[in-house]
């Protein structure tokens, strides 16, 4: 019986098996995923569902009832809160974007201390929603703030005023607490896009004899067009759903004065403890600012292809 030869050759090994680029991929993205379904989209889409159902938050057990919830959002205050949000949402952006862009040209010169002055303006921004509310809630107070005092001294007003009890004051005072909040965020935006601005441009103008507002509407607002358009949009978007200085402030009141959007869901919600009611305002909120969304990707791609 003869022995086969035995090779001194390794025996071949089979190449180890790669996974692709788009698995690689997905298995990297899928904890991330896995955390963006269990936080974000079941909780919107039981949220979207409720609004089809009678269901309390104290009472179990829930009963579909079709559109009924949303036909009666939309004969009800829905008006009168689309109002008052588009309001309070008009007011913290154009407010913050005056003061912002009229700051940013300041410091967009030669001054001195200009980088001081910008990290000092950054602190309100950086202050938490709640903080900023009580601290407008004692400036705004009938009894000691300090707006009364400094409107009696300067002889505008005679008797001290209840700016967060009036009505007629009330969204006025959270417009300027958002706004206090706000216009940093709006000044860092717009220095930078002041600072994007070729100075050759305002050089030669001036040698033509253009004055500083004809420069600034000839020049630096078209050269500023997009970045101007981006802050408007994203700031009228995150106002719209604004939450936390209305609350904190006045709670929607008083006699619903302030309420918007966010603190109306959340009252339904949990205060009157209408869980269907709350759903269907919210779907009807979340499809505004779907549209919002809609407008602000569309700039955004123009402002891409420009």
């Amino acid at each position: 019986m003869t022995e086969l030869p035995i090779s001194s050759q390794p025996l071949a090994q089979r190449p180890p098996r790669r996974l692709s680029n788009g698995m690689f991929a997905l298995l990297l993205t899928a904890p991330g995923l896995a955390l963006l379904a269990a936080v974000v989209v079941y909780p919107l889409i039981t949220a979207l569902v409720t609004a089809f159902f009678e269901q309390s938050l104290v009472e179990p057990g829930r009963e579909f009832v079709g559109f009924d919830n949303i036909v009666d959002v939309l004969t009800g205050d829905f008006v009168r809160l689309l109002v008052q949000t588009i309001v309070f949402t008009l007011g913290t952006t154009i407010a913050p974007f005056v003061i912002g862009f009229g700051l940013a040209l300041a410091l967009n010169t030669r001054i001195r201390g200009a980088k001081v002055l910008r990290g000092l303006m950054l602190i309100p921004w950086l202050i938490p929603g709640v903080v900023v509310s009580f601290l407008w809630m004692w400036i705004f107070n009938a009894n000691y703030g300090v707006m009364n005092s400094l409107l009696q001294s300067l002889g505008l007003i005679e008797d001290p005023q209840a700016w967060l009890a009036d009505p007629t004051t009330a969204m006025i005072a959270v417009i300027v607490a958002k706004t206090w909040q706000s216009f940093p965020w709006m000044m860092v935006m717009l220095l930078a896009g002041l600072q994007t601005v070729p100075p050759e441009l305002h050089e030669a103008a001036e040698i033509d004899g253009a004055g500083t507002v004809r420069r600034f509407f000839s020049i630096t607002v078209p050269q500023m067009g997009g970045i101007i358009g981006l802050v408007l949009l994203l700031e009228f978007i995150w106002n719209f759903q604004h939450f936390d200085i209305i609350y904190v402030l006045t709670g929607g009141g008083p006699a619903g004065s302030t309420q918007t959007f966010a603190t109306a869901v959340y009252e339904t919600a949990f205060t009157g403890f209408d869980l269907g009611r709350a759903g269907a305002l919210g779907l009807l909120w979340m499809v505004l600012l779907m549209g919002l969304v809609v407008v602000y990707v569309r700039f955004s791609e123009k402002g891409e292809k420009r």
